[in-house]
C-alpha cells in the first residue's frame, strides 16, 4: 500500500467513516475492504448497525479485531438510515465525514484524490463521479460524471453529489444534517451547505461504485420523486419554484436512469 507523506496528515487530519448497516451480511465485507484498502490511511470506520438480525455485527467485528480503525456501534432500538448516521456522528472524533453505504465501494485512492483536490481549491465539500453495479454486484458501463464544481442552484436541478461519494468538514455536517426518512436527507444536507454560500468541488473520476438495488431510492423512480419534492419543500422553496425544479429532476432523472438499465 502507498502511504501518503506526513505532511498530508498533518494538513487534513482524520477522516470519520460513517456506515450505517442493517441485515447487510452479504454485501458490507467488500464495503468494510474497499474503505480499508484506502491509499489515505489516517481515518476510522465507523459501522453502526441498526438492529441487524443477520451476521452483520459478527462480520464487522471480525474486521474490527484485525484493524483497530474499525469500531462497531449498535443503535438501541431500529432506527432507520438517517438517524443511524447520525448516532454516528456523534461518535465521530474526525475533523472530516466521509459516507459509505454498507453495500457500495470506494475506489483506494478515493479519499486521497479528494484530499488532493480540497488542497487546490480549500473546498469544504468535495465529491466524485460515480460507477453503479447491479444488485448482483454486476458492473454497468456507464457512469455518472462529476463537475468540477457546482453551486446551490446547480445542485437544485439535479442531485449528482452521491452520498457515499461526499467528504465534507465535520463541523458543516454536523450544523445542517438532517434527519427523516420521508425525503431525501443526504440532499438536503448538501443542499443547506450550499446555500450558505459554499461551492462544492468534483473528482470526475469514477471513484465510488453505487449498488443499484429495487429496494433503494436510486431504484423506485416514483419514491425518489416524492422525496425529492419534500427536499424541495423542506429547504424553503415556495411551491412553484419546488415545481420549476422538480421538471429539471425529472428530466434529469430520465437521462440518467435510461443509461442505467
Amino acid at each position: 500500500m502507498r502511504l501518503l507523506d506526513n505532511m498530508v496528515f498533518e494538513d487534513f487530519g482524520l477522516v470519520s467513516v460513517i456506515m450505517a448497516a442493517y441485515n447487510a451480511e452479504q454485501t458490507i465485507s467488500q464495503a468494510i475492504d474497499s474503505v480499508l484498502k484506502q491509499t489515505y490511511p489516517h481515518f476510522e470506520l465507523l459501522v453502526i448497525n441498526d438492529c441487524s438480525k443477520d451476521a452483520t455485527a459478527n462480520i464487522v467485528n471480525e474486521f474490527a479485531s484485525h484493524d483497530e480503525r474499525v469500531r462497531l456501534i449498535s443503535n438501541a432500538t431500529n432506527s432507520g438510515v438517517s438517524y443511524t448516521r447520525m448516532h454516528g456522528l456523534k461518535e465521530a472524533k474526525g475533523a472530516w465525514i466521509a459516507i459509505l453505504d454498507s453495500d457500495d465501494m470506494w475506489a483506494s485512492d478515493k479519499l486521497e484524490k479528494q484530499f488532493k483536490l480540497q488542497k487546490q481549491t480549500n473546498a469544504d465539500l468535495i465529491f466524485t463521479g460515480s460507477a453503479f453495479m447491479d444488485v448482483s454486484g454486476q458492473p454497468i458501463s456507464w457512469y455518472l460524471h462529476a463537475p468540477a464544481k457546482v453551486s446551490y442552484k446547480q445542485l437544485l436541478k439535479q442531485n449528482i453529489l452521491s452520498n457515499s461519494s461526499a467528504l465534507v468538514r465535520k463541523e458543516l455536517y454536523e450544523k445542517y444534517y438532517v434527519t427523516g426518512d420521508h425525503m431525501h436527507e443526504d440532499f438536503a444536507t448538501w443542499l443547506q451547505i450550499l446555500k450558505d454560500g459554499r461551492d462544492a468541488y468534483g473528482v470526475d473520476e469514477p471513484l465510488l461504485t453505487y449498488r443499484i438495488t429495487q429496494s433503494s431510492k436510486s431504484g423506485n423512480k416514483f419514491k425518489a420523486a416524492k422525496m425529492n419534492w419534500n427536499t424541495y419543500r423542506y429547504v424553503g422553496l415556495n411551491i412553484f419554484a419546488a415545481f420549476y425544479y422538480e421538471c429539471w429532476y425529472v428530466i434529469k432523472g430520465l437521462l440518467k436512469y435510461k443509461n442505467l438499465k
